[in-house]
């Protein structure tokens, strides 16, 4: 298998059962106790489930609904974002002590390229030791932690003895540790992926392997290069630290599925969120962006480019609006959610720590206004997008 052409030592740090975890440390009579954070309500799902409630199969992004009859002895608690961030900026100042090459992925998670730590220290297993230890002693919480010669690798490695565990993958392991593991253990790939990966026979990275490029672009377009890289090990991408967004959207899930001309009052609800986060932006957007989902969970968008941009909320939110008119799929079509944004950044800048990020180039989320969504993290929001089929 082919390495890098620039030896990277990367760790991947994933805290555990993270939103959960803080709850049970704030609160003592939690300990031990199976805990979803979660609202209560139909369309509500989960954010995040504590150990003990995981026994009982309850999941990330699974029907608050569902959750409860897994386990109608779980503690149901409403997520507090605010508390969840400053923990996480408390784990970020631990990650800072070490490396500045820090690309965080959602509150819980981050890449760092500690191939020079300041602290000197001699490998990249003892840094991540170091930063468990930190983070244990100091937060009273715990966290995973993959060490490998890239991201990829890296972010598998964590996963692998979850939860409060360290796993390396050493640059002459590479071959031997991805051959034989599911090709659902490949970060991005999916259900639906890996349904269309079993049906052309790969169930393996190493079916992957032994495929040529070609084959495999054929199956999967583009995507067939990444993975016929990334089942050989191969993974070029750097820890970006700081990474300017590409877009930045708000979306909602209605109670009830309305149709098209009641979705305005949201709409601009969420125009008025994003605004106000672009302000803050030393950029300018030239996009605007609609997202419509209707009741058979079909997703449109309707984008715009106008020859100047709006200059207040009001032209922007009205610009939002009149993309709902390029929608024509009836009077009796109904919509379970709306999304806006803005997009097509011109200026490049120097981005502040991102409070929701997507690994990949995926675009940035806002925190969404109904209570079943309000302040979810990327990772879960990404989630939601299969959960809620």
């Amino acid at each position: 298998m082919s390495e890098p052409p620039a030896f990277r030592k990367i760790v991947h740090v994933d805290m555990d059962a993270f939103y959960a975890s803080v709850e049970q440390r704030d609160n003592p009579e939690l300990r031990g106790r199976p805990v979803v954070v979660a609202w209560r309500g139909a369309r509500s799902v989960v954010c995040a489930s504590s150990y003990e409630a995981r026994k009982f199969g309850i999941r990330s992004a699974m029907p608050a609904v569902r959750a409860e009859r897994l386990c109608p002895e779980a503690v149901f608690l409403p997520p507090d974002f605010v508390r969840y961030k400053a923990v996480s900026r408390a784990v970020r100042e631990i990650f800072e002590r070490h490396t500045d090459l820090i690309e965080p992925l959602s509150l819980d998670e981050a890449y760092l390229d500690v191939t020079e730590n300041k602290l000197g220290l001699a490998t990249a297993t003892r840094v991540a030791k170091r930063i468990r230890q930190e983070i244990r002693e100091e937060l009273n919480l715990t966290a995973s932690a993959g060490v490998a010669p890239n991201k990829f690798l890296a972010k598998i490695a964590s996963d692998w003895k979850k939860p409060d565990g360290l796993f390396v993958i050493q640059p002459h392991e590479v071959e031997s540790f991805l051959v034989p593991l599911p090709v659902g253990r490949i970060p991005g790939v999916g259900q639906v992926t890996e349904a269309r990966m079993k049906a052309v026979g790969i169930a393996t990275v190493g079916d992957l392997c032994a495929m040529e490029r070609t084959t495999l672009e054929g199956h999967f377009g583009r995507y067939g290069r990444r993975l016929y890289e990334l089942a050989r090990g191969i993974d070029h991408n750097p820890v970006i630290a700081n990474r300017a967004s590409k877009s930045i959207s708000a979306e909602d899930t209605f109670p009830v599925d309305i149709p098209l001309p009641e979705t305005e009052p949201l709409l601009r609800k969420l125009a008025e969120k994003v605004w106000a986060a672009s302000r803050q932006n030393a950029r300018m957007a030239r996009t605007v962006v609609l997202k419509l989902k209707t009741k058979e969970f079909n997703t449109l968008t309707r984008s715009l480019t106008p020859p100047t941009m709006p200059v207040s909320l009001e032209e922007f939110a009205d610009v939002a609006v009149s993309l709902a008119e390029r929608v024509d799929l009836g009077p009796g079509q109904l919509f379970r959610l709306v999304g806006v944004g803005l997009s097509n950044f011109q200026v490049e800048q120097v981005a502040e720590t991102p409070l929701f990020t997507h690994d990949d180039d995926d675009e940035d989320l806002l925190v969404p206004s109904s209570e079943d969504q309000s302040a979810l993290p990327s990772d879960i929001l990404e989630s939601l997008q299969s959960a809620r089929k």
